[in-house]
C-alpha cells in the first residue's frame, strides 16, 4: 500500500511539474515575440536591483501597511519552500520528516517552529488583505479595470493561500498527538499546534488522526501543485518573474527617453552636407521591409516591455498616483500592462491553435487600448517611480504615440499646432522668429 502511495505521488509531482514547465515554456515564448533589447550592461548594478527590490522589497514598505504584510507571506513562501523539500523526500521514498536526520533535532526543532509561527502570521496577513481588498473602500482596488476575473483572482489567491496554512497547521497538529501517543517518531517543536489546536485533536484515536495527519499531507501537496500551475493564469506570476524583472529593468534615469535609431540616422543625414539623401546606405538589404515607427501591436514592442506585462502585479499603485487619473482621464498605467497582457495571451492562443501567427485582424491600439488613453499620459513617470518591481508602463505608452504620429499622423490638435510651429518658427509657439523678441520692446 505504501509502494502505491509513492506511485501515486511520484505522478502527481510529475504531472505538475510537467504543467508548470509547459506554461513557463508558453510564457517564455510569448516574450520572445518582442523586438530583442540588450539590457545585460552594468551586471553589478542588475544584480544589485534585484536584490533590493525583488528579494529585498524595499519598495513595497514605502505604504507601510500592505508593505509589512506582503513581506510576512512573501517570507512564508520562501521559508514554506523549505518545508516542500521535506514532504517531496518523504512522499517519494516513504520517510517521516527526513530533514530531522539532516539538521539534528535541535535545529529541526527552531525550524519546524519557525514555520508554524510563520504559517499563522501567513494567515492572519490574508485575512487582513481580503478583508482590506473587498470591505475598507481603497479606491485603487475599486477601479473598473478590477472588476470580474481581475478581482475574483486575488481572492481566489487569498482563499487558497489561507486553505494551504490551514491544512499545514492541521497536519503538524495530527503529527504532534501522534507523536504524543507514540504512533510517531518524535521530530520538532510545533508552539501553535501544541498551545492551541493539540487539545481539540487528543480525544481522537489514533487511526483517525492518521487520516487527519495524510489527507492534510496531501491537500497540502497537492493545493501547492494547483497553486503552482494557477500562477499562469494569475497576477501572482510575479512571484516567479520580479526577479528577471528587476534585472532587466531600466538603469537610465527614468526621465530619459529612448531615440530611435531610424530617426537618429535621419537626422544625421540631414546635417551632413555631403551626404546624398537618395543613396541607400551600403548595408541597406534591398528586401528589407521598411521600419515601422513606434508600435501599434505587441510585436513592436521590445521583450522587456512584455516581460513587465507578465510581471505586473495589478496593485494600482502606478493609477493611484497618475495624475491623469486622478483628475478623471481614462488613463489606467494598470490597465495598459494589463490589455498588453491580454493581447499577448490572445496572440498566444492564436500561435497554440494555429501553429504559428495568423492576423486576427486585432492590434494592441484601438481593440484594446484607446488613443484616448494614451494621449492622457502627461509623462510625469509617477506610475514608473511608483510601482515594486520597476514596470514601466510610460515606455509602451511612448512607444504608441510614436506609432499614432510617425505613421498614421494621428494626434490631438493641439499637438499637431505646436509641432508645425516647430517646423515653420523653430519653437512652439505662433510667433515667427524676427518678432520673438518684440515684448521687449515695451
Amino acid at each position: 500500500m505504501a509502494y502505491i502511495s509513492n506511485i501515486i505521488f511520484f505522478i502527481a509531482i510529475a504531472v505538475g511539474f510537467g504543467l508548470f514547465a509547459k506554461s513557463l515554456r508558453e510564457i517564455y515564448r510569448n516574450i520572445k515575440l518582442g523586438k530583442k533589447i540588450d539590457r545585460n550592461d552594468r551586471p553589478s548594478e542588475r544584480w544589485a536591483t534585484m536584490a533590493k527590490i525583488a528579494l529585498g522589497q524595499t519598495k513595497m514598505v514605502k505604504r507601510p501597511i500592505a508593505g509589512i504584510l506582503h513581506i510576512i507571506v512573501y517570507v512564508g513562501f520562501i521559508i514554506i519552500n523549505f518545508e516542500l523539500l521535506e514532504i517531496l523526500i518523504d512522499g517519494l521514498f516513504g520517510t517521516h520528516r527526513f530533514l530531522a536526520g539532516i539538521f539534528g533535532q535541535n535545529i529541526y526543532a527552531l525550524f519546524t517552529a519557525t514555520l508554524e509561527i510563520l504559517a499563522v502570521l501567513v494567515i492572519v496577513a490574508v485575512v487582513l488583505f481580503f478583508i482590506r481588498r473587498n470591505f475598507y473602500g481603497i479606491k485603487r482596488f475599486q477601479m473598473k479595470e478590477l472588476f470580474g476575473w481581475p478581482k475574483d483572482d486575488a481572492n481566489w489567491i487569498l482563499v487558497i493561500e489561507f486553505a494551504l496554512m490551514i491544512a499545514f497547521l492541521t497536519m503538524n497538529t495530527s503529527d504532534l498527538v501522534l507523536q504524543q501517543k507514540g504512533a510517531l517518531a518524535v521530530h520538532g517543536s510545533f508552539p501553535f499546534s501544541s498551545n492551541v489546536l493539540a487539545p481539540f485533536f487528543q480525544n481522537f484515536s489514533v487511526n483517525t488522526l492518521e487520516i487527519f495527519e495524510r489527507s492534510a499531507w496531501w491537500f497540502h501537496i497537492l493545493g501547492i501543485l494547483f497553486f503552482m500551475n494557477y500562477l499562469y493564469y494569475s497576477k501572482h506570476l510575479h512571484i516567479i518573474l520580479a526577479f528577471p524583472n528587476t534585472w532587466y529593468s531600466k538603469l537610465k534615469p527614468k526621465g530619459e527617453l529612448d531615440n530611435l535609431d531610424s530617426v537618429t540616422k535621419e537626422i544625421k543625414l540631414m546635417m551632413d552636407p555631403n551626404a546624398d539623401p537618395y543613396a541607400a546606405p551600403p548595408e541597406a538589404d534591398p528586401n528589407a521591409i521598411p521600419e515601422k515607427f513606434g508600435a501599434n501591436d505587441i510585436f513592436d514592442l521590445n521583450q522587456v516591455q512584455l516581460l513587465n506585462a507578465y510581471s505586473c502585479t495589478e496593485c494600482g499603485r502606478c493609477t493611484s498616483v497618475c495624475p491623469a487619473n486622478i483628475t478623471g482621464k481614462k488613463l489606467s498605467p494598470r490597465k495598459i500592462m494589463m490589455d498588453t497582457r491580454d493581447r499577448i495571451e490572445e496572440v498566444g492562443k492564436n500561435i497554440n491553435k494555429n501553429g504559428k501567427f495568423i492576423d486576427d485582424g486585432k492590434k494592441l491600439i484601438n481593440d484594446h487600448i484607446l488613443p484616448e488613453e494614451i494621449w492622457a499620459c502627461t509623462t510625469c513617470n509617477a506610475c514608473v517611480e511608483a510601482c515594486p518591481i520597476l514596470i514601466d508602463p510610460l515606455s509602451i505608452i511612448v512607444e504608441m504615440r510614436r506609432f499614432l504620429v510617425m505613421e498614421q499622423s494621428s494626434a490631438p490638435s493641439e499637438l499637431n499646432l505646436m509641432m508645425t510651429n516647430v517646423e515653420n518658427n523653430a519653437a512652439p509657439w505662433q510667433f515667427n522668429q524676427a518678432d520673438r523678441l518684440n515684448w521687449a520692446k515695451e
